[in-house]
């Protein structure tokens, strides 16, 4: 277990990626422990056969063909006659359009990537701080894996044996709580700084919503589709990909041939990147169970206290600090085994545990110094990585509240699902 142990940190301090940290270190440890060489690949490719995981290469293209359909313009131009009105306008707008494609692609990356483009750029032309634009873009992608569909939720549905689409109709109210949290700081800013608005226009917002309409009701489309049963989120997945693509490609005509192709390159990258993950992770966690880890774990947390509120503060620390260094999908897989029997002990809620889980860590995905979404909005808006540090900081702050309030006020989380999705 020694090496099992010592070759992982090694890697990640060397700076190794985390799929060939974990999955190096797991066939390491297989090794040295004497397990046959066949239970390498049978690990491995059994984390990953899954139906329902099939969602996530799907979810991944339908973020990819809105970008580069330029559906997400849409978006945040209706977004900015919905809620440009307010002080500091376009903030409130970036927060709005990231909230109504989370609805559609459920990639922080994607939100970052693509939309995050857009929102910065019309945020410093219009005489925003660079600083601030980055900011705002960076703290708006969290909302993206909360509210559903989440690509981590479907991870941690796998792994948990939890209705995913329980899970992401348990997103709904808390990706709402962080949207309306992040515009009431966004307005101290804007009153404090001063920022631009532009006037409210009733006739320009009726007209941009008609241009917007069939990006906008992507996501009513998709959350109906799991109040009334019509179709599982592996399906949704399909519906998502099948209708970006005919409004890109039909409507709004932005979709060329060479342009698809690329999206379906980027997608299939993107897809074996995030699935070698879980199944590397699959692998070291089986180890970690095999050998008793896992449980030995599970049981120092518990000797901590019987409290269930101080077990889940224990929690959320643990899984912030994760956060800021690892991969969700790596922490998923890796961390369930250990905690999933804690929270059974303790009577939570499995969906409620999910919700608030994958919560903690996209929060870990802007929190500096490590956290990927502060890579991608630096990378994109051209903004050195520390300004872009101070300037995420209170940002943070609304998004520790709502953590806080799903941790400690599970109805927030369960009320939704318990009501429409019952029995």
């Amino acid at each position: 277990m020694i090496i099992f142990f010592v070759s992982f940190i090694v890697l990640l301090l060397i700076g190794a990626p985390i799929s060939i940290s974990i999955g190096a270190s797991a066939v390491l440890g297989c090794i040295n422990l004497g397990y046959p060489i066949m239970v390498i690949g049978q690990k491995m490719v059994s984390g990953i056969d899954s139906f329902l995981l099939i969602a996530i290469p799907l979810f991944i293209l339908a973020g990819n063909l809105m970008n580069a359909g330029k559906i997400t313009e849409k978006i945040f131009d209706f977004a900015k006659r919905l809620v440009g009105w307010i002080p500091g306008g376009l903030g409130h707008a970036n927060i709005v359009a990231s909230l109504i494609f989370a609805g559609m692609s459920g990639s922080a990356a994607a939100d970052a990537g693509g939309l995050g483009t857009i929102e910065m750029e019309a945020m410093t032309t219009n005489g925003y701080d660079k600083e601030f634009s980055a900011s705002v873009t960076a703290a708006s992608t969290v909302i993206g894996p909360i509210f559903p569909p989440s690509i981590p939720l479907i991870i941690y549905g796998s792994v948990a044996s939890v209705s995913v689409s329980q899970l992401f109709m348990g997103g709904v109210l808390p990706g709402l709580l962080m949207a309306v949290a992040l515009m009431v700081l966004v307005l101290i800013f804007a009153v404090k700084r001063k920022y631009p608005r532009f006037p409210f226009s009733l006739r320009l917002l009726w007209t941009q919503f008609l241009q917007s309409i069939l990006s906008i009701i992507t996501p009513l489309i998709i959350l109906s589709g799991f109040v009334f049963g019509w179709f599982t989120p592996t399906e949704a997945s399909s519906v998502a990909v099948a209708y970006a693509l005919v409004i890109a490609v039909f409507v709004y005509r932005t979709l060329d041939w060479k342009t698809f192709k690329k999206c379906l390159l980027e997608s299939a990258i993107t897809s074996a990147n995030t699935l070698f993950i879980i199944g590397t992770s699959m692998l070291f966690s089986y180890v970690l169970i095999k050998e008793g880890v896992s449980l030995q774990i599970a049981n120092f947390i518990l000797g901590i206290s019987d409290n269930p509120y101080l077990i889940l503060l224990v929690i959320n620390v643990l899984l912030l600090a994760l956060g800021m260094f690892m991969e969700p999908g790596a922490i998923l897989t890796l961390m369930l085994p250990v905690l999933l029997p804690i929270v059974k002990v303790l009577g939570i809620d499995l969906v409620h545990f999910g919700v608030v889980m994958v919560l903690n860590l996209m929060i870990g995905q802007v929190t500096p110094p490590f956290g990927v979404c502060l890579f991608i909005v630096s990378d994109v808006g051209e903004v050195p990585l520390n300004r872009l540090y101070r300037g995420i900081l209170p940002f943070l702050i609304p998004l520790l509240i709502v953590l806080a309030l799903c941790t400690y006020v599970p109805q927030l989380v369960t009320w939704l699902p318990n009501m429409l999705l019952h029995g």
